[in-house]
């Protein structure tokens, strides 16, 4: 059983551009909603539902491709047992039905402490709730850096380390402690930003305390305001 699963390539050239022009030019991109370890990041995010995928995809239809992929089952059946692998489940699994999408934007010097991604747990309700897996897709890194590492582990003992790249997608499993390593170089004005989904299966009655869809920024009201009209207009 792995404890996470990489593409190297799993988006790239103009669809991937188009991707990174839309998220660092929006208007919600602002000091990190995120608290504790991710205060020296910038970024927005998203909790949405199952039922709210639709709403976001309306609302944000350059994040469309990039939701088709992490969502696909596929994409992260490396997760599985590898007897669920070859038989399928013994009993049904519950798919990931609640999600907590981030926009990470570091620096150079800046990175992310040791932590569990655990941000559904105050809103649903659920003392300890961890997602199901969690997503990564490193929409750029910046040529010629050194550092950046993702660093998993289990408890006290390491698990893997991943070495972005833009374009691959990664997938562990959502109870891995992990950090992210400053990176230093790049040149003028680089920046390094990923796309984070924690997955989560919540039952019915959990589900329901929980909002379709809504948007988590720093940017200010003027942001909420420009992004009606412009989808009024």
């Amino acid at each position: 059983m792995s404890e996470y699963v990489t593409h190297r390539n799993a988006l790239t050239g103009v669809r991937l551009e188009a991707l990174r022009e839309a998220l660092l030019a929006s208007r919600f991109v602002a000091r990190s909603p995120l608290m504790g370890t991710f205060q020296s990041s910038r970024g927005f995010a998203f909790i949405f539902t199952e039922a709210g995928r639709a709403m976001l995809e309306e609302r944000f239809p350059f994040l469309r491709e990039y939701l088709a992929l992490v969502m696909n089952p596929a994409s992260s059946r490396g997760l599985l047992p590898w007897r669920e692998r070859l038989f399928g489940p013994k009993q049904e699994r519950r798919r990931p039905n609640a999600f907590y999408l981030n926009l990470l934007l570091l620096e150079p010097g800046r990175g992310v402490g040791r932590h569990i991604d655990a941000t559904l747990q105050e809103p649903s309700g659920v003392p300890g709730a961890t997602p199901e897996h969690v997503s990564v897709l490193y929409v750029s890194v910046p040529e010629r850096v050194k550092g950046g590492a993702l660093v998993l582990a289990r408890g006290n003992e390491p698990t893997g380390v991943v070495r972005p790249r833009t374009g691959m997608l990664v997938h562990f499993r959502g109870d891995l402690t992990h950090e992210v390593q400053p990176f230093t170089g790049g040149g003028e004005g680089a920046l390094r930003a990923s796309l984070v989904c924690e997955q989560y299966a919540f039952a019915p009655e959990v589900l329901a305390r929980l909002p379709e869809f809504r948007i988590q920024s720093k940017a200010g009201f003027s942001a909420y305001l420009e992004e009606h009209r412009q989808r009024s207009a």
